[in-house]
């Protein structure tokens, strides 16, 4: 389960990328390490039919029966099983978004040292980490992510994922994240209709992704 990413580009890379019309997010970090709970920006279609970048929290609602008891909901990250009842209402155009990043991570506990903890595999196109996509859903939402802050309103993403392709299926079997690489494909995922953007849960291609170091931190806190 992918639940870190980092996007280390510009938001003039993003723009031009998605075409997007709007910036609404006000980001300009020029590298940011994502986490569940955590805002990051997304690109989706707005109430006007323009594209606009915003900021989201990364976790979707979760399907209550696996909320049993709790009094928050964390979210949930990734998304895989699209037939659900539960995830069918947000399939159509005006509920995706795609979710830039540069690289992201994976739990890799065959590299753990004893006592310490588990490190992540990091994977990106090429070492050059170019700007990709997540294929993403997106959702306003009221409730309660952290029992202190109790009940606000929130903008909640998540992305889909796929079975692993066979650069991450070694480090993580179970799945790998669903990614765009064209302005194509990006453009197809925010407007096409389910059944013709379907088939884009799936693996990427081997020879387009590789292992990478870890991101490496700004050296200050200059703006982008």
């Amino acid at each position: 389960m992918c639940n870190l990413y980092n996007l280390t580009t510009t938001r003039d890379a993003v723009v031009a990328f998605t075409k997007a019309f709007r910036d609404k997010a006000g980001w300009n970090e020029p590298s940011v390490d994502v986490y569940p709970g955590t805002l990051a920006p997304i690109v989706r279609v707005g109430e006007d039919g323009e594209r606009e970048i915003v900021r989201a929290t990364w976790g979707m609602p979760t399907p209550p029966v696996y909320l049993k008891s709790k009094n928050y909901d964390p979210g949930v990250t990734n998304i895989r099983e699209v037939d659900s009842s539960w995830w069918r209402r947000w399939l159509g155009p005006t509920s995706r978004c795609v979710v830039p990043f540069t690289s992201f991570a994976e739990p890799d506990p065959k590299s753990q040292q004893p006592g310490e903890r588990v490190p992540n595999a990091w994977f990106a196109q090429n070492p050059e980490r170019p700007l990709m996509f997540f294929a993403g859903f997106w959702t306003p939402w009221r409730g309660v992510k952290k029992v202190r802050d109790g009940e606000r309103e929130f903008e909640l993403f998540g992305f889909l994922t796929t079975k692993p392709n066979e650069i991450v299926k070694p480090i993580h079997w179970k799945a790998m994240p669903a990614i765009l690489t064209t302005p194509e494909e990006v453009n197809l995922w925010l407007t096409g209709e389910w059944d013709d953007v379907r088939h884009l849960q799936r693996p990427l291609p081997g020879n387009m992704l590789v292992v990478v170091d870890p991101p490496a931190k700004p050296t200050d806190d200059k703006l982008l």
